[in-house]
């Protein structure tokens, strides 16, 4: 594809400012009632702004800007503020994209007020009975009205979309857009009153999910949007979640099966000698108990060799710390003379720089495991990568049965295998069905 030098310069010219945000006073806007009633007045003793950074023509580098005030802060609620200030953002930002530079002899002085001018003005606003509009020339036949707007059900899916994508890791927010998105595009016209979205409508995208699909999925959709619309509640879109008052559907879990031993072992043995590389990736989830996509998340730092502990980044959790035992730290790869940085598995061999996401890199060894063992050992959809794991639990829980009571072996299990919950545990267990009866033919007798 060939490119003109313009088009080039456009696609590498850095950005001129960073998109303007809006200071809440120290807290999240987003926990507004998940805190105290004193955390909510000292927040909104603090000054309330909107901030962002210009690129300076000296040194070439974003620089903070004089935050934008305005009367926000004569305004002594929360909704107020946020209604008044989300005016100022995007006036802002329109007038940013469209060229505006406070480097040069662009009037931004509307946007800044003094506190004689925010006085006067609050007393001729009766802002106990309401907040009455103001309008604000931005640029020529532009007005934008300063008393509370329709918020759209486009414009409030933007926002909170926005607030998601930096509290989610990327493949979950991927696959939440996407269901978000898809709910949206079923809805007639996304130009309405955000609080024109009834339960119905939600009920009815539901149904076409499950009659299209599966329960399970239907369920998934229900979980994003529920979540979604709890945000839409604490952001003071909408009245209520009423989501949380649409039912759960009965679903079968998908479980791979575990292995037989027999089967097991003839994987391992096939593996030495074809592919090395996915042994280890599957020994790190059978000897560790690792989720197939935590070891596609696995970094040459992550491996303490000396201290024999990995450090695995689980999904929406901090950090956890595992043991290496001794069955795999003998097959692990001299890693001294490896980028720390660089994935440990990847298609090149361990270690090597692989630029890909972690969907990708989750899908390449799922596929590889099937062409490589499911098609040699004709395997079935019941069985993959996941049947190790469930394989070696299993094996192990079962050994640890031999001689401890339930409640310790269990204790013991729950160590090693990383769940947070004894419950969670419990209910990995039943679901593989890890524990079996002894022979009860006596009893029938």
């Amino acid at each position: 594809m060939n490119f003109s030098n313009s088009s080039k310069e456009k696609i590498m010219s850095k950005p001129n400012f960073s998109i303007p945000k809006i200071y809440t006073g120290g807290v999240s806007i987003t926990d507004w009632k998940l805190l105290s009633k004193q955390e909510q007045q000292n927040a909104l003793k603090k000054d309330w702004y909107v901030y962002y950074s210009f690129r300076s023509p000296e040194t070439d580098k974003l620089v903070r800007q004089t935050p934008i005030k305005g009367y926000a802060n004569s305004y002594k609620t929360k909704r107020e503020r946020i209604m008044y200030l989300t005016v100022m953002r995007d006036a802002l930002e329109l007038l940013l994209k469209n060229g505006a530079n406070p480097y040069t002899d662009n009037d931004f002085t509307y946007l800044y007020q003094n506190d004689n001018e925010k006085s006067a003005e609050k007393d001729s606003l009766n802002v106990e009975k309401e907040i009455k509009p103001k309008k604000i020339e931005v640029q020529e036949n532009f007005i934008i009205d300063s008393k509370e707007k329709i918020v759209t059900i486009q414009e409030a899916f933007e926002t909170v979309l926005k607030l998601k994508k930096n509290v989610m890791n990327t493949t979950s927010f991927n696959s939440y857009q996407l269901r978000i998105h898809k709910f949206l595009n079923s809805l007639p016209n996304t130009s309405d009153d955000i609080k024109s979205i009834t339960k119905k409508d939600v009920i009815q995208f539901l149904n076409t999910i499950l009659q299209n699909t599966s329960p399970r999925n239907r369920n998934n959709y229900r979980t994003d949007l529920n979540s979604f619309f709890n945000e839409l509640e604490n952001n003071e879109y909408i009245a209520t979640n009423f989501i949380t008052k649409i039912n759960v559907l009965k679903a079968v879990p998908e479980r791979n099966k575990t292995f037989s031993d027999k089967t097991q072992e003839e994987i391992y043995t096939f593996l030495e000698n074809r592919n090395p590389t996915l042994l280890l990736f599957i020994k790190f989830i059978s000897y560790n108990f690792l989720r197939p996509v935590e070891v596609c998340r696995l970094k040459v730092k992550d491996i303490d060799v000396n201290e024999r502990k990995i450090y695995v980044r689980a999904k929406n959790q901090p950090v956890k710390i595992k043991i290496i035992p001794d069955i795999l730290i003998k097959d692990l790869p001299d890693l001294k003379l490896l980028e720390l940085e660089n994935y440990l598995f990847t298609p090149y061999g361990f270690g090597q720089e692989w630029e890909a996401e972690e969907n990708n890199r989750r899908d390449y060894f799922s596929k590889l495991f099937s062409k490589e063992v499911k098609k040699e050992f004709n395997l079935n959809q019941d069985y993959g990568l996941y049947s190790f794991r469930h394989t070696f639990i299993t094996r192990l829980y079962r050994k640890l049965r031999e001689n401890n009571p339930q409640h310790v072996a269990k204790s013991n299990l729950m160590l090693i295998t990383g769940h947070s919950t004894m419950t969670a545990l419990e209910k990995y267990l039943r679901d593989i069905d890890a524990e079996l009866p002894t022979d009860y033919s006596n009893l029938l007798e």
